[in-house]
């Protein structure tokens, strides 16, 4: 086959480079992570906010937070602000600051607040499959934890 034969098989098998550029923008846009989440192992419920810019989180439940009977909430006892330690643990924001970072495709810079313990960890979420993945650590993400979230229909 002569070389300009093949030339213009293969320009025309390729996509046309406006075609390429709409999925190149998008690729470093956030997808939105606002809405109730639930931990896979039951463990917590989080409602996910835009708040200026970044991604914030209430706690909506969490099985550490509340009493024997599972739904009175504990009070804030163990926050270093002596303050607050009289509030219910119910919706307070426990993440803060979650910025996209497109090269690493995910939310990084927040942090995470304790309120069964009263420590503060850095955090960083993204989404795998439609799930959102949420590592706590201190210090070296490598030394965390990470909880798998499903979305909450409705």
């Amino acid at each position: 086959m002569p070389l300009m034969t093949t030339a213009l098989i293969m320009l025309s098998a390729a996509p046309a480079p406006a075609a390429i550029l709409p999925a190149a923008a998008q690729a470093g846009a956030p997808p939105s992570i606002a809405g109730v989440w639930e931990a896979e192992d039951g463990r917590m419920k989080i409602e996910m906010f835009e708040a200026g810019g970044s991604y914030s989180g209430r706690l909506l439940w969490g099985r550490r937070a509340v009493e024997a009977d599972g739904r009175t909430f504990k009070r804030d006892v163990h926050n270093p602000d002596p303050t607050l330690r009289g509030r219910s643990l119910e919706r307070i924001t426990i993440l803060q600051n979650l910025k996209w970072d497109a090269k690493d495709a995910r939310w990084e810079g927040g942090s995470l607040y304790d309120g069964t313990s009263g420590r503060s960890l850095s955090a960083h979420m993204r989404l795998v499959q439609g799930k959102l993945e949420m590592r706590g650590y201190m210090g070296s993400p490598m030394l965390g934890r990470t909880l798998v979230f499903r979305r909450v229909p409705g």
